[in-house]
């Protein structure tokens, strides 16, 4: 639809209007305006390719909109503000909406919920108005089709009006119930809106998987979802763990009335009620919009703490009869609006790359971009992971690329914008030899990423000790990442076992070190030595070997040097101990160097035993195996397994026919429902697991 040429000219269009995108300004060149809203709606809803991010476009269609309603003469029927979308991709059989799904007008300040409470109130004619306020997931929006209990139907948003037909792989979203008692309701049929995405932990864990596998990761959990509901593949849908929360109800027939409920709020919980994920305990009430602001504000400070995306809120009429008064526009429904948090995306450019070397010899590329606001934290760095992560988003050097920081997650590099480039850029070259050490890098044939295997490599060497210090390793408190590049730049600290050995004299003549914190950090330091025996595997960064599996292998020895005695079918024999993992171990306790460290460790007086072995094998739950899922009311998952490992009990991954407790908490996934299945695993609550303890 629209050439290169004419792509880039369109582009810097919006590049200007951005520069001058207040509001209040007039708008001097209308058509252009809308030509490059058009451009931008056809590269998100056609090509699912946007060239700027949400927030850009949100500016700029502000700009229209504020312009349209200032001169009502200007609007032209095919103005973006007249309608929601533009077109679809044609994967999927398209599905007419029962009633169209409308955006929501946004609102980036409190002047904005005012004026939507102002023009509420004078369209009711009341003089104070009850809201609900709820999360706005970030995600993909799904409409779902009951009829007489029974899903019949899912379908994307599409175009507002027809939407893709998706019924197969909605059913494999497990908080989607397959039937529901509408019916008790006096409902025979019902269409329900939502959000599908996937939560942080799910997230991170399914792109643990595509690196280990050698695959780029997915740049955010939005496009995760978004994506994962046109996959063919109804088992890598189902793969992917994703969630649904309902929201609205839009439409319903019913035999009578009286049993419905009459508030949005009460509508959320007769969605909980009935078994959806609704926002039903995110929710509040306000009687005027004075609370709604306040907050808003504060849900802002502690969206990083959900364990899902959001990007603002919604505020919502409450009383269902008033929202069909207030009516709607041809846009938006009056009587909701959406508050916007602070942009996640931005458009940068792509100046330099540097290549670090990671404590595994690892190789990563760093961009250095022009510095940007996304979030409310300048970005001027973002880790592009790899050789082929670069080729997959066919990066150069200047290129414009979109860039995206959400919530907790590392700013990831969305997509670079090609048909941009002037002819300026530059390849980006992978280094053959070491950035720090010269050495040849290798790769192997199923690996991603290039690695320096020189074990005298400074970086290696430097990044080693700092994870060897960490909180979750040896915990060596006052140490940290800062001292240790000053004490191995001073030449007071060379390798692992110099912690060990550190002339605090020298330190003392360093600035900022007084007797205090000498003392402090050698306390930190002699308390590390009594470290149970996983903590000092786990230091090892020793590769694939996570604190689950460190756990593992400390259980199956009485000192770490049997380990040498073990082949790599007898790793395997061990829980969730596979071939990856089974010969990274092997390899590390059969290196002449690695046996010699830990000899140096237990000379200096590191713990190398296993000294809970037999102690934990006498608890009252020895040779019982536990898994804990879901969100617990009185425990830390944390303080429920060390319970479990100080009682003999065991933690494993994954749901299996070895699991024999499942311990369930608020709002568990996939792993009660594969639970379910196995008959040998017994599904118990906190209050059950905490009953199995001794008084």
């Amino acid at each position: 639809m629209y050439q290169v040429a004419h792509t880039k000219a369109l582009q810097e269009s919006t590049e200007r209007l951005l520069k001058n995108s207040d509001p209040e300004i007039a708008v001097t060149d209308l058509d252009g305006l809308r030509n490059v809203l058009r451009f931008h709606e056809y590269r998100y809803y056609v090509q699912n390719d946007p060239l700027i991010s949400d927030f850009e476009y949100d500016r700029l269609y502000k700009q229209l909109d504020r312009f349209e309603k200032a001169h009502p003469d200007s609007i032209t029927p095919d103005s973006p503000t007249q309608r929601v979308g533009m077109g679809l991709i044609k994967d999927f059989p398209k599905t007419q909406h029962l009633v169209p799904m409308l955006s929501l007008d946004n609102s980036y300040n409190a002047d904005d919920l005012l004026d939507f409470d102002r023009k509420a109130r004078e369209l009711s004619g009341l003089g104070s108005i009850e809201y609900c306020v709820e999360p706005k997931f970030d995600g993909a929006s799904i409409s779902l089709l009951y009829e007489n209990d029974l899903l019949v139907r899912g379908v994307t948003r599409g175009d507002g009006n027809v939407g893709d037909e998706i019924t197969a792989n909605t059913k494999q979203i497990k908080s989607v119930p397959l039937s529901a008692a509408f019916s008790t309701y006096g409902i025979q049929q019902i269409e329900i809106r939502g959000e599908v995405l996937m939560n942080k932990h799910n997230f991170k864990a399914y792109n643990d998987t595509l690196i280990e596998e050698g695959i780029p990761p997915l740049a955010n959990p939005r496009n995760a979802a978004a994506g994962s509901l046109r996959i063919k593949d109804t088992a890598e849908v189902s793969r992917r763990n994703l969630e649904a929360f309902l929201y609205h109800v839009s439409f319903y027939v019913t035999e009578t009335n009286n049993l419905v409920p009459t508030t949005h709020s009460a509508m959320l919980e007769m969605l909980w009620n009935l078994g959806f994920r609704s926002p039903k305990k995110e929710m509040k009430i306000f009687h005027g919009i004075e609370g709604v602001i306040s907050e808003v504000q504060a849900f802002e400070k502690k969206r990083d703490e959900l364990a899902y995306e959001i990007d603002g809120m919604v505020i919502k009429v409450n009383d269902l009869k008033l929202q069909e008064r207030l009516g709607m526009t041809s846009h938006h429904p009056r009587w909701a609006v959406a508050f916007k948090f602070k942009a996640r995306q931005a458009t940068s450019k792509l100046l330099s790359v540097e290549f670090q070397v990671g404590r595994t010899g690892a190789i990563t590329p760093v961009a250095k971009i022009e510095p940007v606001q996304v979030g409310g934290v300048t970005v001027s760095s973002i880790s592009i992971h790899n050789e082929d992560y670069i080729r997959e988003k066919d990066l150069q050097l200047g290129d414009s690329i979109l860039i995206e920081r959400s919530g907790d997650v590392i700013p990831q590099i969305v997509k670079s914008f090609p048909e941009l480039r002037d002819g300026t850029g530059k390849k980006i070259e992978f280094p053959k030899t070491c950035p720090v050490c010269d050495n040849a890098l290798f790769k192997p044939e199923e690996d991603a990423v290039w690695r320096c295997i020189n074990l005298a490599c400074t970086a290696h060497i430097v990044e080693g000790i700092i994870h060897f210090v960490s909180r979750d390793a040896m915990d060596i408190r006052s140490f940290g990442e800062a001292n240790v590049r000053k004490f191995y730049e001073q030449g007071l600290l060379k390798d692992i076992p110099g912690i060990y050995r550190l002339d605090f004299n020298e330190i003392a003549k360093l600035e900022g070190f007084g007797s205090k914190s000498i003392l402090n950090m050698q306390a930190a330091i002699e308390s590390s030595k009594t470290q149970p025996l996983y903590r000092l595997i786990y230091a090892l960064g020793i590769r694939y070997v996570g604190e689950t599996t460190a756990k593992t292998l400390a259980n199956a020895v009485d000192h770490l040097m049997d380990f040498a005695e073990f082949s790599e079918i007898k790793l395997q024999e061990l829980e969730d101990v596979g071939v990856k993992v089974a010969k990274s171990v092997y390899e590390f306790f059969h290196h002449n160097d690695n046996l010699q460290l830990l000899t140096q460790l237990e000379g200096l007086g590191v713990n190398l035993k296993n000294e809970k072995k037999d102690l934990a094998l006498e608890g009252t739950l020895a040779g019982q195996t536990f898994l804990f899922t879901g969100t617990l009311a009185r425990l830390k998952r944390s303080e429920a397994e060390a319970m479990v490992e100080k009682l003999g009990g065991k933690i494993i991954g994954g749901v299996s026919s070895k699991l024999n407790y499942l311990v369930v908490g608020e709002d568990a996934g996939s792993k009660l429902e594969k639970a379910k299945k196995i008959q040998t695993v017994k599904i118990i609550t906190e209050e059950e697991f905490l009953k199995m303890l001794p008084s």
